[in-house]
């Protein structure tokens, strides 16, 4: 795939079918915002508190990790742009691992990508925007069954709720929507990447000047760098839970080293996608253009700074800020 780039053949004196050159530097800094931001950063942020001691109050532990993304997300940025500069054709890292090391890798993570990594991030994706859809229509449920749960033994099954009835028609319409040429999506994606933005600068600005809540504040910050009821961690696969021992936040360095490095595969997931101008390389009108798109938007990415109170309930934040309250 990554051949058919659009180039001229001088031999024929006609252009050969290929790509149409249509992202601009507006377009390819709206595909990577648009990407980052998404359901991702509210659906892991509890789990990130509980897993560094910031659920019962203390700011520091959730703060720095998404520090720490943002630094490791500046240095892989800071090599794809480079990256894709040098090589302007479609594919993204499927070119950059083919032309670095052989052929087979490329072709084993373009494979993996197809089957796993991309289909997998979309999906849950998908989940997201069901199931905050699901708090403004209580309709949509993941109790609600199309198809009931058909057991495949004692941990799995399929089945078929009304969410993910909601999600797959997402995918389908986004998808279709897709097929009918980049300049159709490229304006899907700037508008509604525009809305976002301007929604999340607003409740940005409703939140610190005009809902202020003092005493949150004062019990974030008074007791910043306190770990409290910081969740155990413990192996995941049985096999390793007789030598490897179960740690907390609150167990000296190691814990706190390891509850940091779990914590990233929330904030790292969250922050994906802003390599995804990658694979748009053979779409965009100056190829040295992507450099900069991702130098932009991985400024805007670090700098980005939100307050955050957090619970130790398991419910997403936003679920529980748009669910109805309870008479009082």
């Amino acid at each position: 795939m990554a051949e058919l780039e659009s180039r001229s053949v001088q031999a024929s004196g006609r252009e050969e079918p290929g790509f149409v050159r249509a992202i601009g530097l507006f377009d390819g800094t709206m595909m990577v915002v648009g990407s980052m931001i998404g359901s991702g950063v509210f659906i892991v942020a509890a789990d990130i508190s509980r897993q560094t001691g910031s659920a019962a109050g203390s700011a520091a532990g959730v703060i720095f990790a998404w520090i720490i993304t943002g630094f490791l997300t500046i240095a892989a940025a800071l090599s794809f742009g480079e990256l894709a500069a040098l090589f302007p054709r479609a594919g993204g890292q499927y070119v950059y691992l083919r032309e670095a090391y052989s052929p087979l890798c490329g072709f084993l993570y373009g494979w993996t990508l197809f089957l796993v990594i991309q289909t997998g991030t979309i999906a849950a994706v998908a989940i997201g925007f069901a199931r905050y859809l699901g708090v403004l229509f209580p309709a949509i449920s993941p109790q609600a069954w199309i198809i009931h749960p058909i057991n495949l033994g004692s941990k799995y099954a399929v089945s078929l709720s009304v969410q993910q009835f909601v999600g797959i028609l997402m995918i389908v319409l986004i998808t279709f929507l897709n097929s009918l040429g980049v300049q159709l999506g490229k304006w899907i994606q700037n508008i509604f990447t525009s809305a976002k933005t301007l929604s999340l600068i607003g409740l940005i600005f409703l939140g610190v000047f005009v809902g202020r809540n003092h005493a949150a504040i004062a019990d974030n910050f008074s007791h910043f760098w306190a770990v409290r009821n910081a969740q155990p961690i413990e192996p995941g696969a049985n096999f390793l839970k007789s030598f490897i021992p179960t740690v907390t936040a609150a167990g000296g360095f190691f814990g706190l080293f390891v509850a940091f490095g779990v914590a990233q595969v929330g904030s790292l997931f969250s922050s994906d996608a802003w390599n995804n101008i990658g694979f748009t390389a053979a779409e965009v009108k100056n190829p040295c253009i992507a450099s900069r798109i991702l130098h932009i938007c991985l400024r805007y990415r670090f700098r980005k700074f939100r307050m955050l109170r957090t619970t130790a309930s398991r419910q997403p934040l936003s679920v529980r800020f748009l669910a109805p309250k309870a008479p009082s």
